[in-house]
């Protein structure tokens, strides 16, 4: 029975883990193993049934009023109180354990008024059973408790597939791996002996059983149940992969980087359950209505004593009033009202890659009504990719490309990355250079058939003293305007074309943008790029306001000067420069965090680097908060017409409520409670693309085969 004895609680945190042995005895008492209380609930809730059939047809008071009689033997008179007397201490026991934590702390709730009721018609039928004309109510009792743990049955089982967002990421890791031993033989050992350094084989549609490194092979390998993007992400030597995820049907060698409670996977878990017993205001308001609702159940439970004694003189009657009002005031539906609907939202969140650290910052994103992104990397790709190729007559732009990716084959600049993506994507055929050579500073030289081919800046220019054709002025003045890099390719001492590049926009951020203005969200952008660099971007993604040349430094002052003017503020950056302003804006977002889950200056972390699950985050928010409040209007608002009927007030019209009958419209309250969460599960929290733009995105997606995650390059200028 011990299990059982702080279950009230459980319900307030709606957790189904069990906390660290080294906890208080409070904190113990708030986080319970929903699952042992399912089996449990179930399992009394059948005997007690069971038992119950007989107790009920062998009650004198059930045969005066339906007119049988049941075969008599010797004894038959005590099998109902008897077996009461069983089920009382088997099926009522566990709320009586469950009411002394209450009492312990001085927060009575569910768990001591439905003890004070079962306790109250235990007593007085015992007692009838030694009064002369008195009539106990066994029937009631056994009826009572029976309902009751039917309700708290039908609640741990609603808990526990809400709270499952835990145990799926659970079984996402293998039991055991393939570890490449020095002589090069494979030997199969548990995931668990896994240290960081070990080489592993991932074989062809296997799971990843810790982060790593891929050192040789390639595949595409499913990330969905860590990040919530569907496309598979493909994997070359070092590229990452994260625990838990899927190969497809590719063999990869991999070096661990990260085993056990370092994982991605490992910190995600942790995530998942803080924000699972977390509290929010929701939760605090819940259970101040618990404890206020005990007492005005024991207020209406005296003045139906009062009333009633007063009436009718005191007799079982009264005693079934008294039973009936508590048992309905009962705020079971109340305790699971906003738990529940926290499990849902935290699976939710889970699967779309969205991490909730503090549920106070998701309770919180409803209320936005100003985003502010920082540039690089949230709504960029973080990284040079080509926007526009210029040719002089009698040369063609895939010319031009093929030539500086040749010059830039290899180089590890991010201009030269970003030129030599861009011929992939076109699969342009790079030829071979001879004599190459590093300009410092300036640019690159090498032979190409016999020609001297330069590719390199203004300042190249300058070297060699040459001007810009006229046919290039026009792409150089746009270049400068938009505060995009420019290099010219030169052959035998003649600009021949000329490759701008920018750091790309993430084909998703047009598309946020949109969404959030939808719903009524200003959209501001901060950046310490120049001001030609963040205009281009802000113009090209209809951006409401942008801050360019700001110090990382100063970017919280920015938000401060945000707030000022009224605005409830959500920061979107990467959680490292941005700390400061993430923490405090009203709402932090760590965003293109990937497998870096412990950021502590953000209440809310994307595994993803995509802005539309900004979006995706105040839909779940709203979504969230309307279920929340709608829980708490009907279990508490119930009450309003179940407590007069429980006291009596129709009785003179023939319609009186038993404590049974209570107990069924409790259970109800808690069915309907649970049955209006779980329809948060059919929120629309993603956006709605139409097909064209899906394409759009999926083809920048498919070009890149290196490509470490979900980001799509888009170069669409440049094609």
């Amino acid at each position: 029975m011990k299990e059982h004895a702080h279950h009230h609680e459980s319900h307030q945190h709606g957790s189904d883990m069990n906390m660290s042995h080294g906890k208080t005895e409070e904190n113990h008492a708030t986080h319970i193993d929903h699952t042992g209380h399912e089996e449990t609930f179930r399992k009394r809730f059948w005997i007690s049934l069971l038992l119950s059939i007989p107790t009920v047809l062998y009650d004198p008071m059930i045969q005066e009023w339906l007119g049988f009689t049941m075969p008599y033997f010797p004894g038959s008179r005590w099998m109902t109180p008897l077996l009461a007397v069983f089920i009382f201490f088997y099926g009522g026991l566990p709320f009586l354990r469950m009411a002394i934590p209450e009492w312990r702390r001085r927060r009575p709730g569910m768990m001591m008024l439905i003890s004070l009721a079962i306790t109250v018609a235990f007593g007085y039928s015992v007692a009838a059973l030694f009064m002369p004309g008195q009539m106990g109510f066994f029937w009631e009792l056994v009826t009572l408790i029976d309902m009751m743990l039917l309700g708290h049955w039908i609640e741990m089982r609603s808990v526990r597939q809400a709270s499952g967002a835990l145990d799926e990421l659970a079984r996402l890791l293998p039991d055991t791996a393939e570890r490449i031993e020095e002589d090069g033989s494979i030997a199969q050992i548990p995931a668990t002996d896994l240290r960081g350094g070990d080489r592993l084989l991932i074989r062809p549609g296997t799971g990843i059983p810790a982060d790593g490194e891929v050192e040789q092979g390639e595949s595409e390998v499913n990330e969905s149940m860590i990040t919530g993007e569907s496309k598979p992400v493909f994997k070359r030597p070092g590229d990452r992969v994260i625990a838990g995820t899927i190969n497809a049907d590719g063999s990869l060698r991999i070096r661990v980087t990260a085993t056990g409670q370092e994982t991605a996977l490992a910190g995600i878990m942790r995530l998942v359950k803080q924000a699972q017993e977390s509290k929010s205001k929701s939760q605090v308001l819940a259970d101040k209505a618990a404890n206020l609702l005990f007492y005005v159940a024991l207020g209406v439970a005296a003045l139906t004593a009062l009333l009633w004694t007063i009436a009718v003189g005191l007799n079982v009657d009264v005693i079934a009033r008294v039973a009936t009002v508590l048992v309905i005031a009962c705020p079971h539906a109340l305790g699971l009202a906003v738990p529940l609907v926290v499990a849902i939202t935290t699976a939710m969140g889970a699967r779309n890659g969205i991490l909730v650290r503090d549920r106070m910052a998701l309770e919180k994103a409803r209320e936005i009504n100003m985003v502010v992104f920082d540039k690089t990397g949230t709504l960029t790709e973080g990284a040079f990719g080509v926007v526009t190729i210029a040719a002089v007559a009698g040369r063609s732009d895939a010319e031009i490309l093929t030539l500086a990716a040749a010059l830039e084959r290899d180089s590890e600049h991010p201009i030269a990355q970003g030129i030599r993506k861009a011929a992939e994507n076109r699969n342009l055929i790079v030829p071979e250079v001879v004599d190459f050579e590093a300009i410092k500073g300036r640019g690159v030289r090498a032979n190409h058939d016999g020609k001297a081919i330069f590719l390199g800046g203004p300042r190249l220019l300058e070297m060699i003293r040459l001007d810009l054709p006229e046919e290039l002025m026009t792409f150089q003045r746009e270049a400068n305007q938009k505060g995009e890099t420019a290099v010219y390719v030169i052959e035998n001492k003649q600009v021949i074309g000329g490759v701008s590049l920018a750091d790309v926009i993430r084909p998703e951020s047009k598309r946020a943008v949109e969404e959030l203005h939808a719903m009524g969200v200003e959209v501001a952008m901060l950046t310490g790029d120049s001001n030609a660099v963040a205009r281009t971007v802000a113009e090209e993604l209809k951006i409401d306001r942008y801050f360019a040349e700001v110090l990382p430094e100063h970017k919280d002052q920015k938000i401060a000067e945000l707030q000022r003017q009224g605005k409830r503020v959500a920061m979107v950056g990467d959680g490292v420069n941005d700390a400061p302003a993430l923490t405090r804006a009203e709402v932090g977002i760590a965003i293109g965090s990937g497998t870096d889950v412990a950021i502590e200056s953000a209440g809310i972390i994307l595994v993803r680097s995509n802005p539309l699950d900004i979006v995706k985050i105040i839909r779940l928010s709203r979504a969230s908060y309307r279920k929340m409040y709608q829980n708490l209007w009907w279990a508490a608002g119930y009450n309003i017409v179940a407590l007069p009927l429980a006291a009596g007030i129709l009785a003179p019209y023939g319609i009186v409520l038993s404590p049974a009958v209570g107990a069924l419209l409790m259970s109800l309250s808690t069915i309907v409670v649970a049955m209006n969460a779980q329809l948060l599960r059919r929120a629309k929290i993603s956006s709605d693309q139409n097909e064209a733009e899906k394409g759009r995105i999926l083809a920048a997606a498919q070009k890149q085969p290196g490509a470490a995650g979900h980001h799509a390059h888009h170069h669409t200028k440049a094609a």
